[in-house]
């Protein structure tokens, strides 16, 4: 990819759009979607991340910067997803030669794919009773305000905190090019995230000044307007949510490391986290305009603060640490981005092709994972080459176990 020229404006759109990826590397599909967001009468610009590639209503890897008004499809439906991290005390000379044991351990631990908690995990125990995560009990009591439709989700959701799910989530250990081992994981609001987010959905696509959109899943809610209100009190909590999962999830997992290693002599020290969303609204200013902002598929890169962009099951991630560039809305790519369908990865790859792909990576290598081969992935080198006006690159982490739902 040739990043001289980038960003590039995206022809034929009517709101300012900005693109950090070349306009024939985007599917046709992908690019009449922006197009159409482009052209909603509320978007003041919109900025497309190198990850850019086709979504429901909206584009995943697009940021998109409205005024008074805001589009759950611009959200997504796993509200709040995102990625945690942190840098242990471990070298990869502490490994053992095989991480099976200690993956087969992260999974009795850690709820994958639909499978749940039995009961919500004792955040007392696991030290998430104060600070950042304080409040557990107001936190849930809010789950009354939330849409009357997901009122009887409560015990659900309960029981999903602290699991992992399906899909492109994923809990890994990885390494940097120091030898310093790194806990990583991905994943977002699980269910509610995804209930509350449909509910909103077709809630807007109802509304009147939604009827005669270039594309119904591109409905809005209005500034001022109940629906409005509602949603982003849903939509704030379900972030909220996320945000715990996460912390919960990585608890459970510094916990398993750090028993299993104890067996073995070895204390781990943990560092601070790295956390951040890549599917949420946050009101911000930009052009002197007061905005609302939606980063679906991008996480935020405002000047020094940190942020994880993945790649796949083989192919490590990256740390970074944002440059506050305005004119990408201090925004930049949540991770490599799909460059083909699950159904397409499926129909084109093989078991085997999966066992080579992900060679010398502790993970599952079966037909369920298929999809999610590192092959049905853009190259994350060029993705984050695309971007190095948006991010500093601080450490390059290789993927040395990964466990998938």
């Amino acid at each position: 990819m040739e990043t001289e020229t980038l960003p590039v404006r995206l022809p034929g759109a009517k709101a300012d759009t900005l693109m950090w990826a070349r306009v024939e590397d985007v599917e046709p599909q992908a690019l009449d979607q922006l197009r159409n967001i482009s052209r909603l009468p509320w978007v003041h610009g919109l900025r497309v991340m190198p990850d850019v590639h086709l979504g429901k209503g909206a584009t995943v890897g697009s940021v998109v910067a409205m005024r008074n008004a805001v589009s759950p499809a611009a959200v997504g439906v796993d509200i709040g997803c995102g990625m945690q991290a942190v840098r242990t005390s471990l070298t990869t000379a502490d490994l053992p030669d095989d991480l099976r044991s200690l993956r087969l351990a992260v999974e009795r631990a850690i709820p994958v794919g639909f499978s749940a908690h039995k009961s919500m995990p004792d955040v007392r125990r696991l030290g998430l009773d104060h600070g950042r995560f304080a409040g557990w009990d107001r936190f849930w009591e809010g789950f009354g305000a939330l849409h009357p439709g997901v009122q009887d989700r409560e015990r659900k959701a309960k029981e999903q905190m602290g699991s992992l799910g399906g899909g492109n989530h994923f809990i890994e250990l990885t390494s940097d090019d120091t030898g310093q081992v790194w806990l990583m994981l991905h994943s977002g609001s699980r269910n509610i995230g995804k209930e509350i987010a449909e509910r909103h959905i077709n809630g807007a696509k109802r509304l009147e000044h939604n009827l005669g959109l270039p594309d119904r899943d591109l409905a809005v809610f209005l500034a001022g307007s109940k629906e409005m209100d509602a949603y982003l009190r849903d939509l704030y909590w379900a972030q909220e949510y996320a945000a715990r999962n996460r912390a919960v999830m990585m608890a459970l997992f510094c916990e398993v490391v750090g028993r299993e290693f104890a067996e073995r002599g070895l204390e781990v020290e943990f560092g601070e986290q790295i956390s951040a969303h890549h599917n949420y609204v946050a009101q911000e200013t930009y052009d002197g305009v007061d905005l609302v902002v939606t980063r679906k598929g991008a996480i935020r890169a405002s000047a020094g603060e940190y942020g994880l962009i993945p790649g796949s099951m083989g192919t490590g991630s990256y740390v970074v640490r944002g440059l506050g560039n305005e004119a990408s809305y201090c925004s930049a790519s949540h991770g490599a981005g799909r460059r083909m369908s699950r159904t397409k990865a499926k129909k084109t790859f093989t078991v085997e092709d999966l066992a080579a792909q992900t060679a010398g990576v502790e993970c599952r290598k079966d037909a369920g994972v298929i999809d999610e081969i590192p092959g049905a992935y853009k190259d994350l080198e060029s993705v984050i080459e695309a971007q190095t006006d948006l991010v500093e690159v601080v450490a390059r982490l290789t993927t040395l176990m990964c466990v998938k739902g």
